[in-house]
């Protein structure tokens, strides 16, 4: 598989609306100027180990899902699921690592990277609209299920009482 070349924007534009800009249209981490070279390098190092995790399988199966990392779709039980890419790669996140509990600001670093501009609640509102496409009662999840005054964990099995 050929891994995906990650995007570093490296400029003199520091306003936040150009960082967003930068991280919306694509780019993977942004670092403004002044930068310590060491810093950059630890950073090009830190996605390019990222890249290098990810590729390691390019399909994912878990219960009824199949999640095809190099088409980006995803399959429930032979439907193909309409996902934002933010819902993509927290679906994606999860099917990887089943039966753990996440807090948001776990999910926000592993999701949504470093370089976020997100509050913990954002992950809420993705789960939310993910739970709408994944489960048949999304007041009542099988899958991907709530840790109360914690986080979310997603449920192998599809039961919230495993």
């Amino acid at each position: 598989m050929l891994g995906r070349t990650p995007v570093l924007f490296l400029t003199a534009r520091s306003d936040e609306v150009d960082r967003v800009l930068g991280l919306e249209i694509g780019g993977d981490d942004y670092m403004t100027k002044p930068f310590s070279p060491r810093e950059l390098i630890a950073r090009v190092k830190a996605h390019l180990r990222r890249e290098d995790m990810d590729a390691t399988q390019e399909v994912v199966e878990i219960g009824p899902f199949r999640l095809d990392r190099t088409a980006r779709r995803v399959f429930q039980s032979g439907r193909l699921l309409e996902l934002t890419s933010t819902e993509f790669n927290l679906l994606e996140f999860f099917l990887t690592h089943p039966g753990r509990a996440y807090s948001r600001d776990q999910l926000l670093d592993a999701v949504w990277g470093e370089q976020r501009f997100v509050t913990p609640r954002t992950v809420d509102v993705h789960v939310r609209r993910l739970r709408e496409q994944i489960e048949e009662q999304p007041d009542n999840p099988r899958y991907l299920t709530t840790v109360r005054g914690y986080g979310y964990r997603f449920e192998e099995a599809g039961d919230p009482s495993a």
